[in-house]
């Protein structure tokens, strides 16, 4: 048993604490994956809330076919569909909102990594939005192509055809805009 189906297992049984673990260890990372659908992280902490907001009002049943954090982002992704469906638009996060330096040792270092993730960054970006969503979950979130199904609800095989596309798509960018891979 993962400790988020435990944790909800016990909310469910009037533990408030159980809510509270859920929240704290899997916020984060919600908020960034719904950050890939709106492009506004305070949007995405706002449908993060609304999504911690229906497990406690609402306190869906859990039925164990998938892991809870895949079954979560799930709900986070039917909630924000809705909010999309209701507001249609799409803001961009500026770039140049994201750049933070380090004062340590290795200024130059951690600047061509910085630039290098700002690079891959604004690729993705420019990516449709199932590309960026499966990138999302494979490589940051660490999902498994069927969990990656389960939360995009489609087929291992769509999963598994949408992630080669998605890479290839995202290497394309890359070198359009002169990435350098390294060796």
């Amino acid at each position: 048993m993962d400790n988020g189906e435990s944790s909800y297992r016990r909310f469910l049984a009037g533990d408030n604490e159980g809510l509270h673990e859920i929240i704290c260890a899997y916020r984060a990372g919600l908020i960034l994956y719904l950050n890939s659908f709106v492009q506004d992280i305070h949007t995405a902490e706002e449908l993060t809330e609304d999504t911690f907001f229906e497990l406690m009002k609402k306190r869906p049943k859990f039925s164990g076919k998938s892991s809870f954090k895949t079954w979560l982002y799930a709900i986070g992704r039917n909630i924000t569909a809705k909010y999309l469906r209701k507001h249609k638009k799409l803001s961009v996060v500026p770039l140049e909102e994201q750049d933070n330096f380090s004062d340590e040792e290795n200024i130059e270092g951690d600047y061509i990594k910085n630039e290098q993730k700002r690079v891959v960054h604004k690729a993705m970006h420019r990516l449709k939005l199932e590309y960026r969503q499966i990138l999302y979950l494979s490589y940051f979130e660490g999902f498994s192509n069927s969990e990656a199904a389960v939360i995009m609800k489609k087929s291992s095989n769509q999963i598994k055809a949408l992630l080669y596309n998605a890479k290839k798509a995202l290497r394309s960018e890359l070198e359009r805009s002169g990435f350098e891979y390294e060796e």
